[in-house]
């Protein structure tokens, strides 16, 4: 056993604004180029691996239980797309997808379009995204990472013959559109630096890369841009976003050379995406204080917001969160009290429905839907204890299909042992905070079983309670596992997040703690068997969190924790940070520094007592620096006054998503549930 954990040195950096000066320390580890900060990582790595070592036979049999479960060699839910039958398998023992396609018939001969454990060769990290297969199925576009800086190269496959054109482009966001003409390929490009994504392209088969034209580019920095084509197929779209406005261009996908026209001009705080269908488009949109949201309808012609029409009025209590539109009908994704609704309705009114779930911790939403012709609408459905399931549902006869139920292997899995529920507790200023639950029927709920609670809280992502093979390993040994809806996601509508978000983001973290008092005092668990896991601003939740109440937990685990929100937000050289404003707040301005510095984990680190800690991150991570978590750990070691465990686990390899194989990221998993488990004293 190592003694003595890695202490970092410290050099003072005084960083100053608004006449307020903070000394960092550890300003110094944010540079991976530099080969001292590289030997403190690769230090508290040997620390991690030392410290741990007995739980090295636990991690292996968590992997081993977890691969278990998982079907090697398992396939996609067919869909078809211009007389293509699209899917994506496993192999046995194999790291990554193979994607093909078969024509006309799923009984035809197998087309393999990519073998991703053939292109993965020699690259610690791999990942395809963004596959565009053209009007005439013949090309396929197609991005790859091998750095996990979510920096695709572009390039474009000959599906016919095999050839991959020698047409190479770097530094894109994947994914690309087809023109009509089969030729003309429009791109997402990213700033270098800030990798935001801020140019759109246009390239042309077979010419030079440098002579790609550019088509747009989004000057303002809090924005983000992106190109789709309509589900119609008839408009290529230009999507401009921040966290509070949108606005698109609309370009006829057969006039590749022609000028884009803006469908309605930006302003501040308009929120809306669109949708065509026959020669209107219907509009998602928060126009006119539609809190919630509304659907709204313009023809193609005239699309200023001037002349938009309600076509779904906006509803207090429900969010209307997506439209999928077929020939015959369309289909509204709604939530309402927390829970997701799928409601069918045909285009002339005959005949609108809503599909029956039942329970409260459940998951269902649309599943993949690109035909636009046709009467079968197709969904997913999993909850807490039941495993994911595709769905085909069609509109007109109400007959459902299950066409595939995800397989939980090993031969102890059976869903009937399992129980989930929905409670609500109580914040502190009387407001009443969703947590789903699940746990084997056999755990007691008597206060002696451990509990791992989960949160994000952020951008309005809502953490659904979905199923997962992976968290059995914790249930089959006594845990229960709860997670909490708290404020900053959208579980409970949009005023949920706007309640989470700016000046009100402590309601995030003060949710997370009071729904810990009360499942400690609901006698769910108590302080010595309650531990805490969140990922990137889930782990800022984790951060905040044991700042203020500490005595909580037994264990944290911080995932690619955002911890260090002032002098990252202070950085508009990192990315994401500008397009970041309407989350956070600007710290330039003073008010939301001073608001941000009362939370931000690193700047309120105090000598205290914390709870034993795991902290990993990646190297390459362009989301949360690595350096965030690494300072963060740095300061803890300084000025902890506890003897409980704490490491930093980084991944000399990856970025923020981790390992990319499917079996490498359950070995994280694993390194994760050991260190829980070992804190309960479970080693098998």
């Amino acid at each position: 056993m190592q003694t003595k954990a890695p202490r970092a040195k410290k050099i003072p950096k005084e960083l100053t604004i608004h006449g307020d000066v903070r000394v960092d320390n550890y300003y110094w580890l944010n540079n991976r180029e530099d080969k001292e900060v590289i030997a403190y990582l690769e230090a508290e790595n040997a620390y991690y691996e030392e410290n741990t070592a007995h739980t090295k036979k636990l991690q292996s049999r968590l992997f081993d239980e977890m691969k278990s479960r998982i079907k090697e060699d398992d396939t996609s839910v067919p869909y078809k797309l211009n007389g293509y039958y699209y899917l994506t398998r496993f192999e046995i023992g194999k790291e990554y997808p193979i994607y093909a396609r078969k024509q006309d018939s799923l009984e035809a001969p197998e087309e393999i379009l990519f073998n991703c454990n053939e292109l993965a060769k020699g690259h610690e990290y791999f990942k395809l995204s963004g596959v565009s297969i053209s009007p005439d199925n013949t090309l396929a576009a197609f991005g790859t990472d091998t750095v996990s800086r979510r920096q695709y190269t572009l390039k474009v496959k000959n599906l016919k013959t095999g050839h991959i054109f020698p047409d190479t482009i770097e530094n894109t966001t994947g994914g690309s559109v087809w023109a009509a003409d089969n030729k003309t390929l429009f791109y997402t490009k990213k700033d270098p630096e800030t990798l935001r994504s801020h140019k759109i392209y246009k390239h042309r088969l077979g010419t030079p890369v440098e002579e790609d034209v550019l088509v747009y580019e989004e000057k303002d920095d809090t924005f983000n841009t992106f190109v789709y084509k309509s589900k119609s197929k008839k408009y290529i779209i230009i999507g401009s976003s921040s966290t509070l406005t949108s606005e698109y261009q609309i370009l006829p996908a057969d006039e590749p050379n022609g000028e884009f026209k803006v469908f309605s001009p930006r302003q501040r705080g308009l929120e809306y995406s669109i949708y065509h269908y026959q020669n209107q488009f219907y509009i998602l949109t928060n126009k006119d204080n539609a809190t919630n949201f509304k659907l709204m309808v313009v023809n193609e012609g005239d699309t200023s917001h001037l002349n938009w029409v309600d076509f779904i009025p906006h509803r207090e209590d429900v969010l209307l969160e997506d439209i999928d539109i077929f020939k015959e009908y369309y289909v509204l994704s709604e939530r309402q009290k927390g829970l997701n609704k799928i409601k069918i309705v045909r285009w002339d009114g005959s005949d609108g429905y809503y599909l029956p779930f039942d329970g409260e911790t459940y998951v269902a939403g649309g599943s993949t839907n690109v035909d636009f012709d046709t009467e079968t609408f197709r969904y997913f459905y999993n909850a807490m204890a039941s495993p994911y399931a595709i769905i085909d549902f069609n509109m007109r006869t109400k007959e459902k299909t299950i066409l595939k139920e995800q397989q939980v292997l090993g031969g102890k899995f059976n869903k009937e042992n399992y129980r989930s529920e929905r409670i609500w507790a109580d914040a502190r200023d009387g407001v009443k905070i969703p947590v789903s639950i699940v746990y084997h029927k056999d755990t007691p709920l008597d206060g002696t079983s451990p509990l791992l609670q989960y949160a994000y809280g952020s951008y309005g992502a809502t953490i659904d309670p979905y199923f997962s093979t992976v968290r059995l390993s914790l249930l089959d040994r006594g845990f229960i596992f709860a997670i909490a809806h708290v404020r900053g996601g959208e579980y409970l509508g949009r005023p949920w997040y706007e309640a989470g978000k700016l000046l009100k983001k402590k309601n995030t973290f003060t949710d997370f703690v009071d729904v810990s008092i009360h499942l400690t005092t609901k006698k769910f668990t108590s302080a010595s068997h309650l531990y805490a896991m969140g990922g990137s601003a889930g782990g800022l939740l984790m951060g905040a969190v044991i700042n203020m109440a500490p005595e909580l937990y037994n264990g944290v685990v911080a995932q690619v924790p955002f911890v260090d929100v002032v002098t990252t937000m202070l950085d508009d050289s990192i990315p994401l940070t500008t397009g970041e404003y309407d989350e956070w707040g600007n710290p330039n301005k003073k008010e939301y520094y001073v608001y941000m510095k009362s939370y931000s984990p690193y700047d309120n680190v105090t000598a205290q007592a914390y709870p034993n800690m795991l902290v990993t991150t990646g190297l390459h991570d362009s989301q949360v620096q690595y350096w965030e978590p690494a300072k963060w750990v740095a300061k803890l070691r300084e000025y902890k006054t506890d003897n409980k465990k704490l490491f930093l686990d980084t991944n000399m390899e990856a970025g923020h998503g981790g390992a990319s194989g499917r079996f490498e990221a359950l070995k994280e998993t694993a390194k994760e549930y050991a260190f829980i488990l070992d804190l309960e004293g479970i080693t098998q």
